[in-house]
């Protein structure tokens, strides 16, 4: 699968932002992933239930991994509940942590939503989730489609 648009990216980008606002700098970026996820989580598991839920992160970990093998230490809980795991895989200990792993991850998430609902309901959500966050103007061109 190819790269999420940049137009989802720089949503995602726009999200993890919120969820860094009023927290340290050094925060990580799977932390505000992390976050973000858990926002999206409430109005998700109305829609499609916790295990619906759980699939779709899981889905969108696994092809975040791809890109950003640093995301090996997160967990997927039944609830679809992300964590980050103390040990280290030995694949995963020498790596320098991803920058852009939680913004990769948050991306697919949101790709994966236009896919299955459509990107109007999607940005329903979103705005459901985040209702400072102004994503009035962001549509996908035709030539960006998931």
């Amino acid at each position: 699968m190819s790269a999420t648009p940049p137009s989802i990216q720089n949503l995602a980008r726009q999200l993890l932002a919120r969820e860094s606002a009023g927290v340290g700098s050094s925060e990580r970026d799977v932390d505000r992933a992390i976050r973000a996820c858990e926002k999206l989580r409430a109005p998700l598991t109305k829609l499609t239930g916790p295990a619906a839920f759980a699939s779709l992160v899981s889905r969108a970990l696994a092809l975040s991994k791809r890109r950003a093998p640093s995301l090996e230490r997160l967990r997927i809980g039944a609830d679809g509940a992300l964590t980050v795991a103390e040990e280290i895989p030995r694949n995963v200990a020498a790596m320098e942590p991803a920058h852009d792993g939680g913004v990769i991850l948050v991306a697919e998430l949101l790709g994966l939503l236009i896919v299955l609902i459509g990107e109007p309901l999607m940005l329903s959500l979103v705005r459901d989730a985040w209702a400072d966050v102004s994503i009035a103007t962001m549509t996908l061109s035709s030539e960006e489609k998931v």
